[in-house]
């Protein structure tokens, strides 16, 4: 066997292996994209879910405390900022932040309701949106971990190098950027000055 023939297939075999070595690291790019689309779309339904609870929570509201008209619209104006399609996941972040301050006020204008704090239904809807809020913070925890392996590779060498053939780009994070608003709406009326929970 000729030098020639040796050096040929070396380079053969060093071609097929960084092929091979490429074509893992472009399938592990777009597993972690599939991955982060679809814990992605977990938040999305527990968003709808959140938004879906809330014109019931308004109406509830005024039927105790209809004069609380500045309250009650900026709910409602913020939950319809809020469920507009189209949004990334760092503006949806800023958008649910506003409707969770919203959330927060009205919440504490019912504390000057004893009647609508003990009335049913509104009861109800607190438990189902302390419900959903905890699964949402699970939901957004499991996200932004998935959106942190994503961008630790396509930052990384050698699967940067991948990444910016394929156009395979970092994704957005899903988190709120106001500590004061990390904070879920307070839907116990407990003790008065009860700490609320964290929602992640």
């Amino acid at each position: 066997m000729t030098g020639g023939l040796v050096v040929l297939l070396v380079v053969i075999v060093l071609l097929v292996l960084l092929v091979l070595v490429g074509v893992g690291l472009y399938n592990g790019l777009v597993r972690l994209r599939n991955v982060v689309q679809e814990s992605w779309r977990q938040i999305d339904v527990e968003l709808t879910r959140r938004h879906d609870l809330i014109p019931n929570l308004v109406e509830t509201v005024k039927g105790y405390a209809a004069h609380e008209r500045e309250t009650l619209q900026a709910v409602t104006n913020a939950r319809a900022m809020a469920a507009a399609p189209g949004s990334s996941p760092a503006q949806q972040a800023q958008q649910e932040n506003v409707l969770t301050a919203a959330l927060g006020r009205l919440f504490a204008v019912a504390e000057a309701y004893p009647d609508l704090k003990a009335n049913q239904n509104f009861l109800q809807l607190q438990r189902d949106l302390t419900d959903t809020e905890d699964r949402l913070a699970a939901s957004r925890r499991f996200y932004n971990a998935n959106v942190r392996s994503l961008n630790t590779k396509v930052e990384t060498v050698p699967s940067n190098v991948v990444a910016g053939l394929f156009h395979i780009g970092r994704a957005e994070y899903f988190e709120a950027e106001d500590l004061a608003v990390r904070v879920a709406p307070q839907v116990s009326f407990g003790a008065p000055g009860a700490a609320a929970t964290p929602s992640d």
